[in-house]
């Protein structure tokens, strides 16, 4: 592919201008709003080698002009205050680790969302930066998405707000939020694909050396995370064979007797330590592994559904269907890699 071709859509979208404002506050989290300010300009970057004007406009903007303090020795410099100051065309507003200390001590940005938000076309609420939305009235009614650790207590204190604890981001409207920390690169991936298509927003994410769309769909953290959360070394153990082994017979009478236990205290131990069920969670592995083999391979159904664990081709779709509500057909035309280096034919 030339290089001085440019696809019809992005040449009409590049000329579009978008201003965007990094909403941080003392405390912030470094990644979040390096990750955002990233994404963004490397879309930019990417327009520039097709001849195109960059798209995104980013400002950095505080309670207060100057060098703002993150949660790590990363300090960012806000050019501007959120005082008399009109919205970008988008705002990102990130979140922090103590979110309940820095949101009492943040009031200028909850009233700032509050009083600017009849005149935000869009406004994103990253992982806990969310609870500024929340505080602001923003999400009531809505879906919303923010780091697992605190979903509970978003749930707790703004019961309007239908907080889906599992869900990487979520669109409502021109609401956004996400999941934790490194979920901000799957949601501003999302707006760029929006905004200048799939090619651009796929050469990102690979000079970024990340997922357009992780294989893990909607769910924030896989199971080897849980994995890792678990402290009962059997059942980890049990949990290391499950996720080595998707195609072995992972039926609870055969779980427990290769480590020696019995059925009914398999089963208790198992779902105290996981959280779920030992089918649920086999089913839930095996799905994963059948992603990844949809996503990298060209492999027929048939034999994905023999590597993945599920046996026949009926049941790969019927648990898609049932889990994901699209066919296995579907989700690999959507997710699954080009194989092309660059598909923007930029070298």
């Amino acid at each position: 592919m030339r290089s001085d071709i440019r696809p019809r859509r992005t040449r009409r979208l590049c000329r579009m201008r978008t201003t965007v404002d990094i909403v941080i506050y003392p405390g912030f989290k470094a990644i979040e709003a390096v990750g955002a300010i990233n994404v963004f300009d490397y879309a930019n970057t990417r327009l520039r080698q097709l001849g195109c004007d960059p798209k995104y406009e980013l400002r950095i903007v505080a309670p207060h002009a100057g060098a703002i303090q993150s949660d790590t020795l990363i300090s960012l410099a806000a050019a501007r205050s959120l005082d008399g100051l009109p919205p970008a065309d988008v705002v990102v507003i990130v979140g922090a680790r103590d979110i309940v200390n820095v949101l009492a001590a943040c009031g200028a940005v909850v009233d700032w969302c509050r009083t600017s938000a009849d005149r935000m076309k869009t406004i994103v609420g990253l992982c806990s930066g969310s609870f500024f939305l929340a505080e602001a009235g923003l999400l009531g009614g809505r879906r919303a998405a923010t780091h697992w650790s605190v979903a509970e207590l978003m749930r707790q204190r703004y019961p309007g707000i239908l907080v889906d604890a599992d869900a990487i981001f979520i669109r409502d409207a021109h609401v956004w939020t996400s999941a934790g920390v490194t979920a901000v690169f799957d949601l501003i991936l999302a707006m760029v694909e929006e905004d200048l298509g799939r090619d651009i927003a796929l050469a990102v994410a690979r000079d970024l050396v990340v997922y357009l769309k992780r294989p893990g769909g909607q769910s924030q953290f896989s199971e080897h995370l849980l994995s890792q959360m678990t402290v009962h070394p059997r059942v980890r153990d049990i949990q290391d064979y499950i996720h080595r082994s998707p195609k072995a017979d992972l039926s609870v009478k055969m779980l427990a007797a290769r480590f020696a236990m019995s059925e009914r205290n398999f089963s208790r131990v198992f779902q105290k330590e996981t959280g779920h069920a030992p089918s649920a969670y086999v089913e839930q592995t095996r799905l994963d592994a059948a992603r990844r083999l949809l996503e990298d391979s060209e492999q027929p159904l048939k034999w994905i559904a023999m590597e993945s664990g599920f046996g026949s081709e009926a049941r790969l779709r019927q648990t898609f269907q049932r889990r994901l509500n699209v066919t296995p057909a579907a989700y690999r035309e959507r997710f699954a890699s080009t194989g092309v280096d660059d598909v923007t034919g930029v070298a």
